[in-house]
């Protein structure tokens, strides 16, 4: 009950947060979707790919994209995280098309695991609450397993756009 209110509470303020900054031009907001997180953290972190983050991922082991993997990362996607994000353009988190091209797949998972301390801690991080405007990234109390559902996915997305 107490995770619903949560849950219910950040959707309140993911919503007014966007209906108080709904007076953006969409150039304004075509300006931020073309922001790169890497070029703007870079200042922070000599290479973002060598960046791990803090959390409980150490090493990921990765080879071909595995589709099943995927589609799981993707309905937990749809699910939980459309809330905040979109693949193609900023919202109120950052666009994630290209982010497994710029993160390393240990940051990645360690945002969605432990974002609290990553927000406190890491120089991306906190690089990303201030180009979001404060807003910052909810726990979702994801498993290991599915934040590894959900780097599948979004490599999936990344291996699919470079292929074109």
């Amino acid at each position: 009950m107490k995770k619903r209110l949560n849950t219910l509470l950040f959707l309140i303020a993911a919503f007014w947060f966007v209906g108080c900054h709904s007076s953006s031009t969409s150039e304004q907001q075509a300006a931020a979707s073309t922001e790169t997180p890497s070029a703007s953290a870079s200042t922070s972190t000599a290479n973002p790919l060598d960046d791990k983050g803090i959390g409980p991922v150490q090493s990921v082991q990765l080879g071909p994209i595995q589709s099943e993997l995927a589609k799981k990362g993707e309905a937990i996607f749809n699910e939980k995280c459309t809330a905040c994000h979109r693949i193609e353009s900023r919202y109120i988190g950052p666009a994630l098309k290209g982010v497994t091209k710029r993160l390393a797949p240990e940051w990645i998972m360690n945002m969605i695991l432990n974002p609290d301390v990553m927000i406190q801690q890491d120089p991306i991080a906190k690089q990303l609450v201030n180009e979001s405007n404060g807003a910052v990234m909810a726990n979702l109390h994801l498993s290991e397993d599915d934040a590894r559902a959900l780097l599948e996915y979004l490599r999936s997305i990344d291996d699919s756009s470079s292929s074109r």
